[in-house]
């Protein structure tokens, strides 16, 4: 299989093992091709590719930019503040004006759960989900596991630890249907009752999947730590009483890391709020992986772009 079977990048519940390690061993080609003088090839010559974001993002659209440019595309970063649903046209339509101009991939994200899934049985292009409300983060998800793949070798048989605001992150979502997927050993979700609920365990069907409210029961023994963004925007009312008191039970510090497997890997999807669900020390420390997880975007999100879109002759 050379090319997913599929138009669109929507999710990775539905996506088979056998796409997901094609999508990975690509990142790994792309990966090659990022520490190479120059980081070009010729796969999307002639493409046109849009970023349509609804909500702030730093690493998702600079690194899709990046990956579409790498590729040889033509890059639009299309502003909504200046767009003309400010001026109330649907997304419908909005999507529509791109594809008749031509478009091979929409690159969205947005507060609406489903929204990339219904502009894609509208449109030809295809369509990459770059987050949706409280659904998936796809190409976060494949990059989180092409990280743990890439540093302890493989996904099987490991101990991943979930840690925060797990109820309002699309990010946990793609990593525990990742990993199950890749053959996880144990993922063990950790937070408040609040913000981590007993119900989330069932929402993959899976015995692998675990949730503790107990930090020291969560990272004992754990090989890879995703630690995750307290999402305040999404919470209709604080979910803890105070920060002080979240980042005293669930922040990670030196102290707490010392729980995990020794040399065990820390993660973050960022953006971090230092001191609150990280610590310096952690996140600047020898175990931190945060900034090759940045790096490993790009080549991920080159992978998917190529795998939808690109062309046979153009291969790295």
């Amino acid at each position: 299989m050379k090319r997913l079977m599929r138009k669109d990048l929507l999710d990775l519940q539905s996506l088979s093992e056998a796409e997901l390690r094609l999508i990975l061993e690509h990142s790994a080609t792309f990966d090659e091709v990022a520490r190479r003088p120059v980081k070009k090839v010729p796969s999307l010559r002639g493409r046109t590719v849009i970023n349509l974001f609804f909500e702030p993002s730093t690493r998702t659209s600079t690194s899709f930019h990046l990956a579409a440019q790498r590729l040889s595309a033509d890059m639009l970063d299309v502003r909504v503040a200046d767009s003309s649903v400010k001026k109330g046209e649907t997304l419908l339509d909005t999507a529509a004006t791109f594809d008749a101009m031509g478009l091979a991939v929409l690159i969205m994200r947005g507060p609406h759960s489903g929204a990339p899934a219904l502009v894609a049985k509208h449109i030809k292009a295809s369509v990459i989900n770059a987050g949706d409300g409280m659904h998936e983060h796809p190409t976060q998800g494949l990059l989180d596991l092409f990280t743990i793949q890439k540093h302890l070798g493989s996904v099987e048989g490991k101990v991943v630890a979930i840690v925060g605001d797990v109820l309002h992150s699309r990010v946990a979502r793609s990593d525990v249907w990742g990993l199950l997927k890749l053959g996880v050993k144990e993922i063990r979700l950790c937070g408040p009752v609040t913000m981590c609920p007993p119900a989330m365990a069932e929402v993959f069907k899976d015995a692998r999947v675990r949730v503790t409210h107990d930090l020291k029961q969560a990272l004992d023994g754990a090989d890879a730590i995703q630690m995750l963004r307290l999402q305040l925007e999404r919470q209709a009312r604080f979910l803890f009483p105070s920060t002080r008191e979240y980042s005293k039970a669930y922040g990670l510090s030196s102290e707490k890391l010392a729980w995990a497997k020794p040399g065990a890997m820390v993660m973050h999807p960022g953006p971090m709020n230092r001191g609150l669900e990280i610590s310096s020390g952690v996140a600047d420390g020898p175990q931190s992986f945060i900034t090759a997880q940045v790096a490993h975007g790009v080549a991920v999100r080159m992978a998917v772009l190529y795998l939808l879109a690109g062309t046979e002759g153009g291969e790295a």
